[in-house]
């Protein structure tokens, strides 16, 4: 059929529906609802589709589309629920199983005719987004297929549920920590309920800000509300009964001002206002805080990491790096890189880039820190590397991904292998680990239609080297099991064998430092170009701004014989091959 998905960002949940019904061989495009109706209006019906589907939507449809056009709702939500919160609401709450709905679209608000539903556990001890990618995520596709076979066969009547509720905007009254009598297990279901977006207002050392995230500290304790330490970025609160970690902070938005940036906590707080980084806490490196960890299983080693929304800073690179440089030393057979559920890595941190004094210099900086690690993996040939990836992967984090020598992939991920929609060439040797996995001619088409994948269509180009099949709480128990069996493998030695005798090979036709060089060449050029799109990109990026229009890459749908084969899409992928020497 002709789908256009219709909503207000193109989010991770819009990316994973987009790409599954591509997938399926729909003919999919994508619309973004950005506040004009009578433009939005007159674009439908260009499209001229078959069905409205609407897998984001943080506005009413109007009803020039819903009367004309068959138009499906993704509720977050059971049948029956209603209101823009309920996600939100749920965690909150703390309850232990939720749903998804897929409805049609009426004049009431998810008041209309349910096409499919699908529930899930809400495991009790995640943030709101962790579990939008994740658990509900994976309902919504279920859903969401069941109601588009509905539709397509013509004969299935929707059901209206026997009773609504609706459920009102959650606001920051009900959100706020009381620090002097909330629990740690009440603290961290706000600040789990908000992680993402909008966050908790909270009011201290002399300013208002956004917490954003929660984790539990099961030692120290203090004064409620009192800061009692800091680690990694993160700034520790004592609560009535124990204390919490809160990984990132954002002012409040002053009237007429700009937009204010989410950034690690310790960097967000100001100097002289007791910044925790300095003198603003009892233990300056105390707690139990984490955001990698390494642990052995057998001659396994698990290298683990978690950032926030998977970006990854100049000083986080270059920890990890030191980390992975450790699990080297290990008596171990297999490396896994990854975290236990959620984000791989989305790349370069782009709000700390944001906020430095010097931009281009940060960027430049967090770019290299990223490539050390990339090289580090890359010059492994004394034992297998495996990227674990229990969610999404993008950017530079999805090329980080390709260093390794295997990359296994949770079904419900979704991969953007490119760059240009940041206004950059690209780093994290994606010259060399990008063509090698998938052809040059592949590597360009990926890298110029900026388009979303799912882990089974890239592991049909071979990006991908498995992909794991489970639920998100399930894929860290997989990876493990699959781990020991490959390094129990009798064929292991004669691998790695093989492994260091291509790497030596690869090094004298074209060595890593000259791809390294040139993605360096041309991402410097962008950098040091205060001109550059890449500026303007990385703003309105990090500061929410909507943008103007719909992207043109997402109303246009790749004619079939091109997406299926890919090598008659380029002849010459000379961005590939412009910096190379002797035409390599």
């Amino acid at each position: 059929m002709r789908i256009l998905l219709l909503a207000s960002a193109f989010n991770s949940l819009t990316q994973r529906v987009f790409a599954e019904l591509r997938d399926l061989r729909h003919t999919v495009s994508v619309e973004l609802a950005l506040g004009d109706d009578q433009r939005l209006t007159s674009t439908v019906r260009r499209h001229a589709p078959e069905l409205v589907l609407a897998p984001m939507l943080t506005t009413a449809v109007p009803e020039e589309i819903w009367s004309a056009y068959p138009c499906l709702i993704v509720h977050p939500g059971p049948p029956g629920d209603r209101g823009p919160s309920s996600l939100d609401r749920a965690v909150q709450q703390g309850v232990e199983r939720w749903g998804v709905t897929v409805l049609q679209a009426v004049a009431e608000m998810d008041a209309g005719p349910v096409w499919a539903s699908a529930d899930f556990a809400v495991p009790p001890d995640i943030g709101k987004s962790d579990l939008y990618r994740g658990e509900l995520a994976d309902a919504a596709l279920r859903a969401v297929l069941l109601a588009v076979d509905r539709f397509a066969s013509g004969s299935y009547a929707p059901v209206m549920p026997s009773a609504h509720t609706w459920q009102p905007y959650l606001r920051q009254e009900e959100r706020r920590i009381d620090w002097a009598h909330d629990t740690t297990a009440t603290v961290l279901r706000k600040l789990r309920a908000a992680d993402s977006r909008p966050g908790v207002l909270d009011s201290f050392l002399g300013g208002e800000w956004y917490l954003h995230g929660g984790h539990p500290e099961p030692h120290l304790t203090g004064t409620p509300g009192e800061f009692l330490a800091t680690r990694h970025g993160a700034i520790c609160r004592a609560t009535v009964d124990g204390a919490v970690w809160i990984p990132e902070l954002r002012p409040r938005r002053r009237p007429g001002g700009p937009a204010t940036i989410k950034l690690p906590a310790a960097q967000a707080l100001p100097e002289g206002r007791g910044r925790p980084s300095t003198t603003g806490s009892r233990h300056p490196t105390g707690g139990s805080y984490a955001d990698i960890t390494y642990e052995e299983q057998g001659t396994v080693g698990f290298l683990r990491f978690r950032f926030p929304g998977g970006a990854m800073n100049t000083d986080q690179c270059r920890r990890l790096l030191a980390a992975y440089r450790h699990a080297r030393t290990r008596p171990v057979d297999l490396v896994v890189l990854g975290g236990r559920r959620d984000f791989f890595s989305n790349g370069i941190h782009l709000n700390v880039i944001e906020a430095a004094p010097d931009p281009a210099a940060e960027s430049l900086a967090n770019i290299e820190a990223i490539d050390d690690l990339v090289e580090e993996i890359l010059t492994t040939t004394d034992r297998l590397v495996v990227a674990a990836l229990p969610g999404n992967a993008a950017a530079g984090g999805a090329m980080l991904a390709l260093a390794a020598d295997e990359v296994w992939c949770r079904g419900g991920a979704v991969l953007n292998p490119h760059y240009r929609l940041m206004g950059l060439y690209g780093s994290e040797y994606w010259t060399y680990t990008l063509p090698r996995r998938v052809g040059p001619a592949v590597a360009a088409r990926l890298t110029e239609e900026a388009l979303p994948l799912t882990a089974t269509a890239a592991r049909a180009l071979g990006l991908v080297d498995r992909v794991v099949e489970c639920a998100p709480g399930e894929f860290e128990g997989e990876v493990a099991r699959m781990a020991a069996q490959l390094a129990r493998s009798a064929g292991l030695p004669a691998r790695l064998g093989v492994k260091k005798a291509a790497r030596e090979r690869d090094e004298t036709v074209h060595p890593l430092s000259a791809h390294r060089a040139a993605e360096l060449r041309r991402m410097r050029a962008v950098f040091d170009d205060p001109a550059a799109p890449y500026h303007a990109l990385r703003s309105a990026f990090v500061r929410k701004r909507r943008p103007h229009a719909t992207p043109d890459h997402l109303r246009a749908e790749t004619p079939d014989h091109l997406r299926t084969e890919p090598g008659h899409l380029r002849t010459e992928p000379d961005h590939l091959r412009m910096d190379c020497p002797n035409g390599e």
